[in-house]
This record gives C-alpha cells, sequence and structure tokens, in this order.
C-alpha cells in the first residue's frame, strides 16, 4: 500500500485494538418471530435513511444482508441522538450505549435487538461499536478540525468503524484487510463532508481541516458567504484528488473480502465515490444544492462495477 503516513499508522493502532479484546458472544434469547420483525424494521430504516446502502446491500446473501442492514441502523440511530438531539446528547449516547451494547436488549427495541443478534451471529468486536459511538460523540463538542490528520482520527471513528464491523459481517481472508477497511472509512466520510459543506455550517460545525483552508487563502467567512470562488474550487479540487487517491489504495482490499460480499461493497464504494464527481460537475457547488447520484445513475454504473469485481474475482484473491 506504499509508504504508511503518521495518520495512518495511528489508525491501524485502533483498528487492530478491538481484535485483542476477548468477548463471550452470546446468542439472543428471543422468539424467531420477534427477530424478523426487528430486522424487517432496520430494512426498512435503511430503505428509507439511505437508498444507495440499501441498493449495495440488496447484492449481499439474505442473511448478510439483513445483518448490514441492522448495523446501519444501529449507526443511524446512533447518529441521530446528535444530529436530531434535543436534550443532553451526550447522556442519550450513553443510554443508547447501555442498551444496545452493554446487557441484553428488551424485546421492544428493534435495532438493538437486531443489531446485539447481528454482533454474536458474526463475532463483531464490540469494541468497533463503542469507537463508533465515542467517534460520534465528538460531534457534541468539536466543531472544526485544524489538521487532516485530526480529522482522519474523526473520520476512522465515524466511517471506518463501520467498514471494519462490516468486513466481519461479509468475511474477509485475515488482519491484511484491515488498512484497506480503514482507507476506505476515511475515503466515505470525506466524500460526506464535502457533500454536506451547507448542512453542516447551517449546524454550526466545519469539518474542513483549517489547515487547507488557510493554505488556499480561505476564511470561515467564505463558508457563510456560500460563494463558489476560484480560491474554493481549488480548495475543492485539492479535497476531492487527496479523497480519490484514498478510494484508489482502498479498493484493492475488495480481493481479501468474501466472494459473495466484493460486489455489495464495491457497488457501495464506486456508487458513493461518483458523488465526488458530480459534486465537480456542477463546478464545486456544494451551497445551492446537495451532490447526489439519481436512481438511473447508479444502476448506470453498476455493470462496470460488476465486471470490475469480477475481474478481482479471477485474477486476485480466491476464497
Amino acid at each position: 500500500m506504499g509508504t504508511t503516513a503518521s495518520w495512518e499508522r495511528r489508525l491501524a493502532s485502533l483498528a487492530h485494538e478491538p481484535l485483542g479484546h476477548d468477548h463471550p458472544y452470546r446468542s439472543v434469547d428471543v422468539d424467531r418471530e420477534t427477530l424478523g420483525q426487528a430486522y424487517t424494521y432496520c430494512a426498512e430504516l435503511t430503505r428509507q435513511h439511505s437508498k444507495t446502502f440499501h441498493l449495495a446491500s440488496g447484492f449481499l446473501p439474505p442473511a448478510k444482508r439483513r445483518a448490514v442492514r441492522a448495523l446501519y441502523a444501529f449507526c443511524r440511530v446512533t447518529d441521530d441522538l446528535v444530529d436530531r438531539h434535543s436534550g443532553s446528547p451526550l447522556r442519550d449516547l450513553e443510554q443508547w450505549r447501555e442498551r444496545a451494547l452493554c446487557r441484553p436488549p428488551a424485546g421492544d427495541d428493534p435495532v438493538a435487538l437486531a443489531w446485539a443478534d447481528t454482533i454474536a451471529r458474526y463475532r463483531i468486536p464490540p469494541l468497533y461499536a463503542h469507537q463508533l459511538i465515542d467517534g460520534v460523540a465528538k460531534d457534541v463538542d468539536v466543531t472544526r478540525y485544524e489538521t487532516f490528520e485530526q480529522l482522519a482520527e474523526y473520520a476512522y471513528g465515524v466511517a471506518s468503524t463501520v467498514g471494519l464491523m462490516s468486513m466481519h459481517i461479509v468475511g474477509f481472508e485475515g488482519p491484511q484487510a484491515i488498512p484497506y477497511a480503514v482507507k476506505l472509512g476515511v475515503a466515505l466520510q470525506l466524500t460526506n463532508i464535502l457533500r454536506d459543506v451547507q448542512e453542516d455550517w447551517d449546524n454550526g460545525r466545519l469539518y474542513l481541516p483549517r489547515e487547507d483552508m488557510a493554505a488556499f487563502g480561505l476564511r470561515e467567512a467564505d463558508i457563510a458567504e456560500g460563494r463558489v470562488s476560484d480560491r474554493w474550487r481549488a480548495l475543492v479540487d485539492y479535497e476531492i484528488e487527496r479523497t480519490q487517491r484514498l478510494y484508489e489504495e482502498a479498493m484493492p482490499g475488495i480481493a481479501l473480502l468474501h466472494r459473495d460480499g466484493r460486489l455489495a461493497i464495491a457497488a457501495a464504494a464506486e456508487l458513493y465515490r461518483a458523488i465526488l464527481d458530480d459534486i465537480q460537475a456542477h463546478d464545486g457547488d456544494v451551497f445551492s444544492r446537495r451532490a447526489h447520484l439519481d436512481r438511473w445513475e447508479k444502476v448506470r454504473r453498476l455493470p462496470g462495477i460488476w465486471w470490475h469485481v469480477r475481474q478481482i474475482s479471477h485474477g486476485g484473491h480466491r476464497r
């Protein structure tokens, strides 16, 4: 994967830490109908909130599909406790941590129930889920990042952890897959950040590293104005180039996944990556519109993604 930067070594250390913790995986004590309803609830939550993830996860076998949708639902609930909070989000996060991770789930909490079953079935190290909650909690108090290294660690907490948990559901060849999952998570979160500059600004947050903004002569007042200037375009191009590079460096990790999960993960990554193309196609304007791909654009890209995964499956690692 080339020369390893200091931020990569830091994130690799965080990613390996959960693997060294023993955890007693206990099956969920609930009847099949109730558990099935919990998973159905998670699938519907996924469909409502992320059409891209719902589409991509549809390429997984049924059991893995419902598990990754339970993972998405767990992440959605966690995010919403901060993004849509009223009261004390840190207290709410700790209560959610207790319900979802630290005790047997209540039968009337479908997300906690499906997620507890998923953790047990796929032996997902729970520390990854704790790291995710800790990462989301940063949004309560941390609204600015000075350096890319600081931002990358935040991205690890809220996105790379999701990839690492997904990897346990899909199946992977060994620890050598971890750096790829970490990089893909950072790339996905950077894509989020670029797409959501205006929304985050409206919520009092600015994730673009201050050192990057200063390098291109931009101030927070420029973000407040929402003006697409030459300096803004230059910054967007710089951030997109770095993010695209991370995608490129992450994609060989697809070959280290179980064969029946490669298309789903590749589709999720490439369809999200295409948001960057949409940003550039609209001159870097993320202020007056939210970059996205419509359903036709997603469908149009799927054959190329399938072909790329097929080449990986025939020419790369076999399972």
